[in-house]
């Protein structure tokens, strides 16, 4: 997958500097693959969930992070919208971010 844009998490990891392993691993894990639905994606992070919107939300870090991306299979791109912690997340409506 084409991961746009990776600045997002380098700025993140920047604040948060005890999720910056899980958040590289989630990128490497994230541009090796080649999804085609949600079904591909939970080969990959079992605990994704689809909200709308072609927004997909990843637990990062176990749960302590939340992470929407917006994803479009037909040309394998992926969009993150937003990286925060739990909390932050619950503040947000993830189908329109």
């Amino acid at each position: 997958m084409v991961v746009i844009s990776k600045t997002k998490l380098a700025a993140f990891g920047q604040n948060h500097a005890d999720a910056v392993e899980a958040i590289n691993e989630w990128y490497e894990k994230t541009k090796q693959a080649d999804w085609g639905s949600l079904k591909d994606i939970k080969g990959t992070f079992n605990s994704v969930d689809y909200v709308g919107n072609d927004r997909y939300v990843f637990n990062i870090k176990g749960n302590k992070y939340r992470l929407v991306a917006m994803i479009f299979f037909d040309i394998r791109t992926l969009y993150i919208r937003f990286i925060d912690t739990h909390a932050r997340y619950n503040k947000i409506d993830c189908k329109t971010i």
